[in-house]
């Protein structure tokens, strides 16, 4: 998450993922580093110990929400 909000303060677009136990977490580091409204795209846990079909499945799944934040479409 802090590495998305350093990206976009230098005017390079940049999206968080994180998996759903970790939303109240990247909200505080958002709120904590001045862009409390920072969006960012929510995955499913777990992640670490899926098949790479899996990933590339959830992935693949998350890839419109990731252009849509990229290209500016909140």
């Amino acid at each position: 998450m802090l590495d998305a909000i350093n990206f976009e303060k230098q005017g390079i677009p940049a999206v968080a993922v994180v998996t759903e136990p970790f939303v109240p977490t990247a909200k505080a580091m958002a709120e904590l580093n001045g862009m409390p409204d920072y969006p960012f795209v929510v995955v499913p846990h777990p992640f670490g110990s899926l098949d790479e079909a899996t990933v590339r499945a959830r992935a693949d799944a998350a890839l419109a929400d990731i252009e849509r934040l990229l290209l500016g479409r909140a």
